[in-house]
């Protein structure tokens, strides 16, 4: 091909530019191996006296690339181009090292320049580091400030976004909703005993056990209360007030009921339920009888009589009820 160089023609004392046509050199073609007792400089900035150092390959110039260029025809054998691309071409682009998918006209692979040491590192056992050259699991997050995994769905495929983060500091392992005011709605303390939730194969869930009997097992230790609520008395309407609520679902026991089981160890089954008429129950699993009725309009029905122990003033008994009926205080004699 016929390439133009600028040459200097000198005309007595007058230097004069022209430009002469001049023919490249024929491209050279080895039809054979082909080996090099040295390094190899590509590029149109390589100079004649290359110091190489300890570079065995060297390509150098503005524009960077590396392509590797499938050129099968069958339909049978796979055909993808790519690329190692080495910084944009444009002004003010990326400094980078990326993979690009020249054929899918993606870039699924890029490094920036500045990232950290051993952003990614993989030990001998295929165990990665982010952060760490020396990852003791599979998957090994190293930060100085809460190391944090983010889930993000972005909405491409047609779903509402949504942000997770999981993460952990010296405070706790928290699970937070990035998308709704960076709530954390689930937390683990540093230093939480051995299964202080166990969920196990059948579903059954563990509060401080390995072993639940129930569908809801909470063990605690002696002098220790099992299970504690706290109402938020913040001045609100009597539902935001409420400490404890037990709802039926409609499973096992009447429609409109909700009710709650004492169980002992020696198997005694005692029930209290707040039944569809509205009134509280308390009774013993199996005797077909409630033992104790309280009614809305406050009267208490006994199946059986009242009876007091000891000294008279050691066994008052007086349920004194609301308008609404509820539970106020309780003394006076039987």
């Amino acid at each position: 091909m016929l390439r133009k160089r600028t040459i200097a023609v000198l005309t007595g004392a007058t230097v004069v530019m022209a430009l002469v046509p001049w023919r490249a050199e024929a491209d050279q073609v080895i039809l054979d191996d082909l080996i090099v007792d040295g390094s190899i400089c590509a590029g149109f900035d390589c100079v004649n006296g290359e110091s190489f150092g300890f570079d065995t390959i060297r390509i150098k110039e503005n524009n960077l690339r590396i392509r590797a260029q499938d050129t099968s025809t069958s339909a049978s054998f796979p055909t993808r181009d790519w690329q190692i691309t080495f910084n944009d071409s444009s002004n003010g682009g990326a400094e980078k090292f990326a993979i690009d998918d020249i054929d899918g006209g993606r870039t699924p692979f890029t490094i920036t320049a500045g990232a950290r040491a051993n952003s990614i590192f993989v030990n001998s056992a295929g165990r990665v580091g982010f952060g760490t050259n020396s990852p003791v699991v599979d998957l090994h997050v190293v930060s100085g400030n809460t190391p944090t995994l983010r889930l993000e769905q972005n909405g491409s495929s047609g779903f509402t976004p949504q942000t997770w983060d999981v993460a952990g500091n010296e405070a706790g392992f928290f699970i937070r909703d990035t998308t709704n005011g960076s709530k954390l709605s689930f937390r683990i303390r540093p230093g939480a005993p051995t299964s202080s939730i166990d969920i196990q194969a059948d579903g059954d869930v563990g509060l401080g056990t390995t072993t639940p009997d129930g569908p809801l097992h909470v063990a605690g230790t002696a002098g220790t209360a099992i299970f504690e609520t706290d109402g938020n008395d913040n001045g609100a309407s009597p539902s935001a007030n409420i400490g404890l609520l037990v709802r039926n679902k409609n499973i096992a026991i009447a429609a409109g009921r909700a009710e709650a089981s004492l169980v002992s160890e020696n198997g005694d089954d005692w029930r209290f339920q707040n039944n569809n008429l509205g009134s509280f129950v308390f009774t013993k699993a199996g005797t077909g009888d409630p033992e104790m009725v309280l009614s809305t309009a406050g009267d208490l029905n006994l199946n059986g009589d009242c009876i007091q122990f000891g000294d008279e003033e050691d066994s008052q008994f007086r349920i004194t009820v609301t308008a609404a009926g509820a539970v106020t205080a309780v003394a006076g004699s039987c």
